[in-house]
């Protein structure tokens, strides 16, 4: 599949409200966009079918903490 750089895909993906690349580039460390985009030399590069995914679950207890429920 050919890949697109990041700027791209917010284009194509988010429009006229798209992030922040800033934004974009924490997400990408993180692992909020899925499939996973490449790195090459500084920028990332992604399948256009990319999506971005709410990691929010992947922490319970980090939530559970925060939301004071447990100690």
């Amino acid at each position: 599949m050919k890949l697109i750089p990041l700027p791209v895909w917010l284009e194509q993906t988010f429009g006229e409200h798209q992030p922040t690349i800033n934004t974009a580039r924490a997400w990408c460390r993180q692992g909020r966009i899925k499939p996973s985009p490449k790195k090459i030399g500084r920028t990332y590069y992604l399948q256009p079918n990319a999506e971005h995914v709410n990691n929010a679950n992947s922490h319970p207890r980090l939530i559970e903490r925060i939301l004071g429920e447990t100690a």
